[in-house]
């Protein structure tokens, strides 16, 4: 039998004999799930601002908050709302806190919601460039990491190929360390997506 190495290292050993640092941890998730049912009620004012511009079906979503321990190895929590995932079918914004990482928002939609709106989200994106904005050019619609085989900059992208794809994902993050702006950066950047969707409907 080949031999595994079992053995802990120094930074290991101080981690394995320190309770303190879980439990350390799971204080910072509850408070990232303190933030984002603070952002629910704040969500659904906004989206209410702007539901003659969504979906109907919108309206009967409610926001969902969910965690785990391994996205790429490492916890997360996130929000989506709206929620629907209807197969391709997705119309979500999603909020995202990554450990170690940063806090990020997408919005992703996908099948008959991209090929009803996609090009007035396209001419709304021309209207107002945002630096901050990152589109996938992903086949994957479930990779939320911004490495350039993910996303790249708007100002980088073909949009008239990102037009082509089932789907369309567009984010942006903050940096942990801005923790204190968290909340702001997740309204304003919510209210900021759902712009894109301004006179839609004859689409």
């Amino acid at each position: 039998m080949e031999n595994t190495n079992v053995e802990l290292s120094k930074n290991e050993m101080e981690l394995v004999s320190n309770a303190e640092f879980i439990l350390t941890k799971n204080r910072i998730i509850e408070k990232v799930y303190g933030l984002f049912g603070m952002l629910s009620e704040s969500y659904k004012s906004i989206l209410n601002e702007h539901k003659e511009n969504l979906p109907a079906e919108i309206s009967k979503s409610s926001p969902k908050i969910y965690r785990g321990e391994n996205y790429l190895s490492l916890p997360y929590v996130m929000m989506d709302y709206p929620r629907i995932f209807l197969k391709e079918n997705v119309f979500t914004i999603r909020s995202f806190f990554w450990w170690g990482n940063y806090f990020s928002i997408t919005l992703q939609i996908g099948g008959k919601y991209f090929q009803q709106y996609k090009n007035s989200i396209h001419q709304n994106l021309k209207k107002e460039i945002n630096e901050d904005y990152f589109v996938c050019v992903n086949d994957d619609m479930w990779q939320h990491h911004f490495e350039t085989g993910n996303y790249k900059a708007l100002r980088e992208v073909n949009m008239e190929e990102i037009l082509q794809k089932p789907f369309i994902k567009i984010a942006k993050k903050i940096k942990l360390s801005e923790w204190n702006d968290a909340e702001e950066f997740f309204a304003k950047s919510y209210a900021e997506l759902l712009k894109l969707f301004k006179h839609l409907k004859s689409d």
